[in-house]
């Protein structure tokens, strides 16, 4: 075959391929559940979450105090620091139905909170 005709189904191809992977990562973004949380005073507001069974989870977490928090879930698997006065993105895995406790590893004893998976 003649590289003159081989071209156009090339560029053909690799145009398919891109559309494919466009539109995974886009239908892959919108099936995430976003939750909303804030700290203030040793305190998650809300105290419980929820969010739908084998769904990805994206907690944005707003930090009020002035002082970095630390968001720790062992059963999530998460962890990260969150500077004070600032927001955090907050990727979880899809889960199954069950209850996941969190909390600040600062403030363990009193800044404690639950992602309910139904």
């Amino acid at each position: 075959m003649p590289f003159s005709r081989t071209l156009p189904k090339l560029t053909m191809f690799a145009a398919i391929a891109l559309v494919s992977i466009a539109a995974t990562g886009t239908a892959s973004a919108q099936s995430a559940t976003e939750i909303q949380l804030s700290y203030k005073d040793k305190k998650f507001d809300p105290a419980e979450i929820s969010a739908p069974a084998n769904t990805p989870i994206v907690i944005k977490l707003k930090n009020l105090d002035a002082k970095a928090m630390e968001f720790e879930s062992k059963t999530l698997k998460v962890e990260k620091v969150v500077a004070g006065s600032s927001d955090a993105t907050i990727n979880v895995r899809a889960q199954k139905p069950g209850r996941y406790e969190f909390f600040d590893e600062y403030n363990e004893k009193v800044a404690r909170g639950a992602l309910v998976v139904k």
